[in-house]
């Protein structure tokens, strides 16, 4: 079986042919490794061969890991791909430098008062639940623009970008295609789009960032 650092080549070179084909500039698209449920150990060897970006899903899994790894590596980028609970707010300002789970206004007051508490501000997108699945986390399509300028005007907050996770039995294209033009109408750079199975699709949609994890590290 082929080893992690194997895996993230591989991912890499296929990031990199996926950015040619849909004639995007080369280095356009940022990895984010999903390292969740695995141990420091595990991520070890993916950071020394050169990954610095890492995505999380828990809050407090994350600090158990990554505080010690990046005072070993401060040009680690941490993103929260989770679920973020309000009580949590304090200790993902402190620790993520993106968070891409803003969802909902009581989050966003959270965060805001956090942000001006701590002086530290993460780079923020706003989850849109694409499939308007209700057991999903993140807001409504029609919902996202609105919340993304009142996130802006009420509570201060600069969002970057938008994130999705597409419904797993359908075809990804058309949820990509909604989040870029979401994106447009609100005026964000960043699209956070793509997993293990579909990121190359993800890619030629116009995703700025990939969260792969088990085509790196293999199943949990």
């Amino acid at each position: 079986m082929a080893s992690a650092v194997e895996q993230f080549f591989t991912v890499k070179a296929r990031i990199a042919a996926a950015e040619r084909e849909a004639g995007r500039q080369a280095g356009a698209v940022t990895l984010v490794a999903v390292s969740k449920t695995f141990s420091a150990d595990d991520i070890r060897p993916v950071i020394d061969a050169g990954q610095r970006v890492f995505g999380e899903n828990r809050v407090q899994e994350a600090q158990a890991k990554w505080q010690a790894l990046k005072q070993a590596f401060p040009d680690i980028e941490l993103h929260l791909i989770g679920p973020l609970q309000s009580n949590k707010a304090k200790e993902a300002v402190a620790l993520f430098d993106v968070i891409e789970t803003v969802d909902r206004e009581k989050i966003a007051a959270e965060l805001a008062k956090e942000i001006a508490r701590q002086g530290r501000s993460p780079k923020l997108y706003v989850q849109v639940n694409t499939g308007s699945e209700p057991q999903k986390a993140g807001i409504e399509p029609r919902e996202a623009v609105p919340f993304v300028t009142r996130c802006r005007e009420v509570h201060g907050l600069a969002i970057e970008g938008l994130m999705c996770i597409p419904p797993a039995d359908e075809n990804p294209g058309p949820h990509f295609a909604l989040l870029e033009k979401l994106g447009t109408e609100a005026g964000v750079e960043a699209l956070s789009m793509g997993m293990s199975g579909d990121y190359e699709t993800a890619i030629a949609f116009g995703a700025t960032s990939v969260r792969v994890g088990s085509a790196i590290f293999g199943s949990r």
